[in-house]
């Protein structure tokens, strides 16, 4: 699972950033589509918490991570659940 940390774009990553990706990437491991979607409400609610905002090419990168090794209906439920965090975040901006 930890083979994302060797991504290319991870090395340019705000460290604190990076932190919070490894945290949810630690809770998410072993989880499906549906119990991923609390997982990425908390990264993105601590983040903003923080004043930190996730930019669109981060939040692909988090969500490639989350697919790495899972059956293509957990990705679908990934994708669905994305969706509905993207919806969340445009009524909290």
């Amino acid at each position: 699972m930890n083979e994302w940390m060797n991504h290319p774009a991870m090395k340019n990553l705000d460290p604190i950033k990076l932190e919070l990706i490894r945290t949810a990437a630690t809770q998410t491991q072993g989880k499906s589509g549906k119990s991923l979607a609390p997982v990425m409400m908390a990264l993105i609610t601590n983040a903003n918490k923080k004043g930190i905002q996730f930019t669109p090419d981060e939040f692909s990168l988090i969500l490639s991570i989350l697919k790495e090794g899972k059956t293509q209906e957990e990705q679908n439920q990934i994708e669905n659940m994305v969706k509905m965090v993207q919806g969340y975040m445009k009524k909290v901006h």
